[in-house]
Formats: structure tokens, sequence, C-alpha cells
């Protein structure tokens, strides 16, 4: 099954560059979306505020908006 998923980024001097899935805070897993549109309008309504905020976009943090991509989702049985 094909879907969209949330792919947080950050690059600081500390961490160095930082790419990860991000999780769900509500349930177990993933952030999934079936359509593009549905994950990007996720994350300018949950993140937008990351491209408006000069100190968060530098050092220390290193922040960058959070981008959509298409992810391949499998369920697995594990024995």
């Amino acid at each position: 099954m094909i879907g969209w998923a949330i792919k947080w980024r950050q690059e600081n001097k500390l961490d160095g560059k930082t790419e990860r899935f991000m999780p769900s805070v509500k349930q177990f897993g993933f952030v999934l979306f079936r359509t593009r549109a549905e994950a990007k309008a996720h994350i300018r309504g949950r993140f937008g505020y990351i491209a408006h905020r000069p100190d968060l976009l530098r050092e220390p943090h290193g922040w960058k908006m959070p981008i959509a991509v298409k992810v391949e989702m499998i369920l697995k049985e594990v024995r």
C-alpha cells in the first residue's frame, strides 16, 4: 500500500543532519496519509510556525520545515 508520511528535518552543529519519520502522538506507529495534499495540509497546520521563526531555523536548533514523502506501507507478521 502506498501512502504519504511526514519527514522531520534539522541540521545543526551538535547533531549534524537529522531526518526521521514523524511518530504519532495519539496512536501507535507513524502519522500516515492517503494523499500528498492531506499530508501537506497537516504540515502547514501543525508545523507552519517554523517557517516564520528565524530563531528555530538557525543554530542551535537548525530546524527545517517537515516535508511529505511517499512511502510504501508493509504489514508483516512477526513470529
